[in-house]
């Protein structure tokens, strides 16, 4: 299914995962064939670089009310049901579902058109540092509901002096054609939860809460990331067995910002990152699971803890996979490089806080992620990208405040929004971009955020940092983009963030080289952004060692 644990034992579920017929609308020397789902039309022969329209198509047998789930179609999807149009989406990163009430007994069709264009209408998705793919890139799951269901279940821990407490919060909904009073309870660690009773109209929806003291718990740590299921139940007009259920999962840690550091259970973080793109040169950005599980394999190999999900929101597998494998998660909205001329767009705001509240809805479970982060290097030193930074930070925190915000700024001391975010976050390439040692850099960059009336006691971390290589170009010479030039570059950068005292940590700039739009060929050798510590195939250049010699002699608490 959509995860790597079972979310329902009561609510049946369907992968609709397998073979959809593809059919691009604007090649029609490109013949329609079966196709994979999760997959993305880049990677098949003859639509490498196919920008357009594509229609995927299949049978699916059901009846009643019935919900389709989408991770991920990119970039835009329109769904239609036996030729009826069901739903439309924007962005290819977050979630979505359809929900068909009372659909008739039989076979149906399900079509998705999926466009993966560049237009005014998509902020988002533009020409860019990397390659925004087409086609259903997640799975797909046909669900059946009952006329009251479970739509969310949002788990917060906090230590108290008693001890760990868990917060639920149960999200109901009513879609049948008539009232109903419901009452949902949760069961975790032996314990039962009521959350309590609600009565609802039809189409009505209602949030239950309740808090408890949780008994036997074990810390969710890094070294020992113990993971906790929390299955609630839904019952409904009184009957005696529930009618819906919903399995979560979550890990029993605290992240708060202290006196320049944040703190992880109330140990103060060193953070040991890559950046990692969703992509590879066989399966684009539709990963399968043991793709993702090597690429953590590879990050947990060059001694990193944390994986910062550069620039959109991460397949909820890779961070089931990070949860059980103990490795910190910067999670990020979708947003890279945007001027203030594309801020404007009118489209821009409604894009970016839907993708917001799609991303912390879904993901908010997940004890791996540490922090949010928004807009990554975008207008954040003009006046109306700073209106544009407060809103969406304001919806962040609204939408969970249990978690620190940030976001990575590349305009040093012109910056006008690092006073709204808990954590002071910079991209930075000395010795790359510019010359100035990468000591220097740092030191006079880290000095103007203390002396700023804002920037005193928060948190500083970088962000990105790196150099280029491309992969089997050595020289003795150690020219830019040679392996060897990247190796030393890195050496400089890593040691002297690591070592210099009130910094949090780095997030390596990245984890492997990626391609990217066309568009940007100028500066980036082979259509790629070319700065991995591996090449696409994940094959290990020069720099991969001297990561791993740095990054190993480095505890995770400071």
């Amino acid at each position: 299914m959509n995860r790597t644990f079972i979310t329902h034992f009561i609510r049946r579920q369907l992968s609709l995962d397998g073979l959809w017929q593809l059919t691009p609308t604007l090649q029609s020397d490109w013949q329609s064939r079966p196709v994979l789902v999760p997959g993305c039309w880049e990677t098949l022969p003859g639509l490498e670089n196919y920008r357009g329209t594509a229609l995927y198509e299949r049978r699916f047998s059901a009846s009643g009310n019935v919900r389709i789930c989408f991770e991920g179609v990119g970039h835009t999807a329109s769904v239609f049901v036996d030729g009826q149009a069901a739903a439309c989406h924007y962005n290819a990163y977050t979630p979505f579902s359809v929900l068909l009430r009372h659909l008739p007994a039989g076979d149906h069709i399900i079509t998705v058109e999926a466009d993966n264009r560049y237009s005014p209408d998509s902020t988002l998705h533009i020409p860019n540092d990397y390659e925004s793919y087409g086609g259903i890139s997640r799975p797909v799951v046909l669900e059946w509901l009952p006329d009251v269901y479970l739509e969310s279940v949002h788990l917060t821990p906090s230590f108290r002096d008693d001890g760990w407490h868990l917060n639920i919060q149960a999200k109901v909904q009513n879609i049948g054609d008539g009232p109903h009073t419901v009452s949902v309870s949760s069961q975790i660690n032996g314990q039962c939860i009521f959350l309590g009773t609600a009565d609802l109209e039809a189409g009505e929806s209602a949030v239950l809460e309740a808090e408890e003291q949780i008994d036997g718990i074990e810390p969710y740590e890094p070294e020992s990331p113990a993971l906790y299921t929390v299955n609630t139940l839904l019952t409904c007009d009184g009957e005696e067995d529930p009618c819906d259920d919903l399995i979560e999962r979550t890990g029993f840690r605290e992240v708060k910002v202290k006196d320049g550091q944040i703190l992880w259970n109330g140990k103060p973080m060193r953070i040991k990152g890559v950046n990692r793109h969703e992509a590879h040169p066989q399966f684009g950005n539709a990963l399968p699971l043991e793709a993702m599980a090597y690429d953590l394999q590879l990050i947990q190999d060059v001694g990193a803890n944390a994986v910062r999900t550069s620039h959109y929101p991460n397949d909820q597998r890779f961070l089931d996979l990070c949860d059980e494998m103990g490795i910190f998660v910067w999670e990020e909205s979708h947003a890279r490089g945007l001027s203030e001329e594309q801020m404007r767009n009118p489209n821009f705001q409604p894009q970016s806080l839907d993708g917001i509240h799609e991303m912390v809805d879904a993901h908010y479970n997940h004890p791996s992620i540490f922090i949010w982060g928004i807009l990554n290097e975008c207008a954040s030193e003009t006046t109306f990208g700073r209106e544009c930074y407060e809103e969406q930070f304001r919806l962040l925190r609204l939408l969970d405040n249990s978690r620190p915000v940030s976001f990575a700024s590349c305009k040093a001391d012109k910056d006008l929004c690092l006073d709204l975010v808990d954590v002071v976050s910079y991209n930075i390439y000395p010795k790359w971009y510019h010359d100035t040692p990468a000591g220097e850099y740092l030191d006079w960059l880290y000095q103007w955020v203390q002396d700023a009336s804002w920037g005193k006691g928060k948190p500083f971390l970088i962000t990105e940092v790196g150099a280029g290589a491309i992969y089997g170009f050595r020289s003795p010479a150690k020219p830019k983009w040679s392996e060897e030039r990247q190796a030393v570059i890195l050496k400089e950068q890593l040691r002297a963030i690591l070592n210099r005292e009130g910094i949090t940590g780095v997030f390596l700039w990245q984890f492997c080289d990626i391609r990217v739009s066309e568009e940007w060929f100028r500066s980036r050798p082979r259509s790629c952004n070319n700065k991995g510590i591996t090449d696409e195939y994940r094959r290990p250049k020069l720099a991969y060692e001297t990561v791993r010699e740095i990054f190993r002699t480095f505890n995770t608490w400071q």
